[in-house]
């Protein structure tokens, strides 16, 4: 039942998810057929650094950053806020949907009257999730790789890699949250606000902390800063990247933990 149930999970989003996988190759193209008249413009960094120091801290525009390269014109353009936002409204949209949104619906109560317990049933739908955002990073990676000769972007295959890598365990962290609050409560508001906020605050610690001293010790609560804003210029912490897992297993069990301990919702 659970592995019908992941399976079922998939085949209903396959449009969906290949229309997510199709628009951010497309959008990655955009910029990466812009990136060549933009590389040559030699006043282009020289115009970001008098930018305010909050603004570039907060959009990944670090001291030093080189936007005539590929690496640090797609890790502004893309891995500082765009990339991450399309991925968080991906996984935060599963969440919801596929457990409070059955719920609301009514047909969460009858899935579960099936020989089929509620945990491996919230287990199999955090696969699902997992599964689409790694199809999504896949896309994100493939999309770069084939461009970059195309328009001579000079990126390297390990760090593209571990960007997508990195992209796919964050909103991960979030989809799998989104669950938990719907194991918790049948509201789909909730469900998705509370995980929007708490990736909305870590996004801001992450880019602020250098700059208000009052939120440098939450940065270690930021799955944003684990993860680091600039994959394809400094490359991917692993370290990082396995704390931001062990948060994301954290929470999938505590949707499944949560889930066997609550009346469901019925219309």
């Amino acid at each position: 039942m659970a592995r019908e149930l992941f399976r079922r999970g998939l085949l209903d989003r396959s449009r969906a998810l290949i229309a997510w996988c199709v628009g951010v190759a497309l959008y990655i193209l955009f910029l990466a057929a812009a990136f060549p008249s933009l590389r040559d413009a030699a006043d282009l960094n020289q115009l970001v650094e008098k930018y305010p120091e909050g603004l570039k801290e907060l959009f990944g525009l670090s001291a030093g950053i080189d936007l005539t390269s590929g690496a640090g014109f797609f890790d502004a353009e893309l891995f500082s806020f765009m990339l991450p936002l399309f991925a968080l409204v991906l996984a935060i949209g599963s969440g919801t949907r596929l457990l409070a949104g059955e719920e609301e619906a009514g047909r969460l109560e009858l899935l579960f009257a099936y020989p089929l317990r509620r945990r491996d049933g919230v287990l199999a739908k955090g696969a699902t999730i997992a599964v689409e955002l790694a199809l999504f990073s896949a896309a994100v990676a493939a999309a770069m790789l084939l461009f970059d000769p195309i328009f001579d972007l000079g990126l390297s295959v390990s760090r593209v890699a571990g960007a997508a890598a990195s992209l796919g365990v964050l909103a991960l962290l979030y989809g799998w949250l989104a669950l938990a609050v719907a194991a918790f409560t049948p509201s789909k508001a909730l469900a998705t606000a509370v995980p929007a906020a708490l990736a909305a605050a870590g996004y801001l610690i992450a880019g602020l902390h250098d700059l208000a001293g009052w939120l440098d010790p939450l940065r270690y609560v930021s799955a944003f800063w684990w993860v680091g804003r600039a994959p394809l210029r400094e490359g991917v912490s692993v370290s990082g990247l396995l704390v931001v897992v062990a948060a994301a297993a954290a929470a999938l069990a505590a949707a499944a933990y949560l889930i066997e301990r609550r009346d469901l919702k019925t219309p």
